[in-house]
């Protein structure tokens, strides 16, 4: 099975799309996201494992500065909505989750990929982060994060585009 090609690219504006969204009764659109903040949009691949947990728990930490470079910040993964209501809940975070079940955004994305486990493939989301102007506009992305560190290079980026 070949690995998917995004349909997003740096420089280039993020095709609009919805999805449900923690906190919210309506699905949530990135085109009513944008225009007064910068997005923060990382992948995951599942609630309450260990390293979702430490991602999180580090952008939680970092959010008021990441909302003061002007940021907003959203997790997705494949998870239903219940369960990121009780990831959320679990930790705390500041940001809502959203939950992409069918996997529709995370193609657009390019984040699904052969892993291997436990000595089998497997289909999951590879741990992205995209940082998406106000215009919609990609601007950075970063592929097979690893968490440490990785939320510190999510905030230089977003102080550099305001500058």
């Amino acid at each position: 099975m070949s690995q998917p090609t995004p349909q997003v690219a740096v420089d280039q504006p993020v095709p609009d799309f919805e999805l449900p969204a923690t906190g919210h009764d309506q699905p949530v659109r990135l085109s009513d996201l944008l225009s007064d903040r910068h997005l923060v949009l990382y992948f995951y691949p599942r609630d309450d494992t260990p390293g979702c947990t430490t991602e999180g728990k580090d952008f939680t930490e970092q959010y008021a500065r990441l909302e003061q470079a002007g940021a907003r910040v959203l997790g997705i993964s494949r998870d239903s909505l219940k369960s990121h209501d009780k990831f959320k809940c679990k930790y705390g975070f500041p940001f809502e989750l959203l939950s992409d079940e069918d996997e529709r955004v995370c193609e657009l994305f390019g984040v699904m990929k052969l892993k291997n486990m436990y000595g089998k493939q497997v289909r999951g989301i590879e741990r992205s982060t995209f940082l998406i102007d106000r215009q919609g506009v990609l601007r950075q992305e970063w592929r097979k994060v690893k968490v440490p560190g990785h939320v510190n290079a999510v905030i230089e980026a977003l102080e550099s585009l305001d500058r």
